[in-house]
């Protein structure tokens, strides 16, 4: 039994939750903690299940409000596509917001991802994306200044960097990705609207030419709740190789 107590608060948080139109502000969290019994640190941590199933979202220095629920966006890994590409195949609305394209001098970490020398030019593109108005994504792509320009992208620029190069005819073949989850860092945080900390799922993505080029390296910051990946595995049998 020693879970209840912690279930109890969940389950009253969610008729709290339930009853509270969408776009509404929660009480805030001393309000809270003092109606529900509890310190504003058990608090947060029940909250933090609604907040990962994208019902609620915490803004910071405004409060936490209610967003109900949204289409998640479910698709496999084992082919590389752009989010718009899977909003428009499952018929979900998917929109770009807070873009900025600038050009940058490779740092070490950059150096090494790309393959290039220190300070090699380069384009870093970032963006939100967002659905029924809500932030779910922030996505950075950060490339070669010899393989996107300023300029290069179209007004009509959809958010997909991806999608862009295989347009233009680029000769994409792999891309390699780690994924993790991590705390939100602040300036994650701001543009996704939601608190410092906050778990994200995060993908770093390395994308090869036909020739083994690093064309491009992408940090992608998913709100989980509005995202479900997985992945098909084959079945590995004993001594095979």
């Amino acid at each position: 039994m020693p879970h209840f107590p912690f279930q109890r608060l969940q389950s009253e948080l969610a008729i709290i939750i339930s009853n509270t139109p969408a776009g509404e502000r929660l009480p805030s969290e001393p309000d809270l903690a003092k109606q529900l019994g509890v310190s504003r640190a058990t608090l947060r941590e029940a909250m933090r299940t609604f907040e990962t199933q994208g019902l609620i979202r915490r803004r910071q220095g405004a409060g936490t409000f209610v967003v109900g629920r949204v289409p998640v966006m479910e698709s496999g890994l084992e082919v590389l596509e752009s989010l718009d590409t899977l909003s428009e195949r499952l018929g979900l609305s998917l929109s770009v917001a807070n873009l900025m394209t600038e050009s940058i001098y490779a740092e070490e970490d950059h150096a090494e991802g790309l393959e290039v020398p220190l300070a090699t030019r380069l384009i870093r593109v970032q963006r939100v994306m967002r659905t029924d108005n809500r932030p779910v994504a922030y996505l950075v792509d950060i490339l070669p200044e010899d393989i996107l320009k300023l300029g290069d992208l179209p007004n009509d620029f959809r958010g997909s960097v991806l999608d862009f190069l295989i347009e233009r005819g680029d000769p994409l073949t792999v891309s390699r990705t780690n994924v993790s989850a991590l705390g939100a860092a602040a300036d994650v945080a701001k543009a996704l609207e939601i608190q410092r900390g906050d778990v994200l799922l995060h993908f770093i993505s390395r994308l090869f030419t036909a020739n083994g080029r690093v064309a491009d390296i992408s940090n992608s910051y998913f709100i989980p709740g509005y995202f479900h990946f997985h992945i098909v595995r084959r079945v590995g049998m004993p001594g095979a190789y």
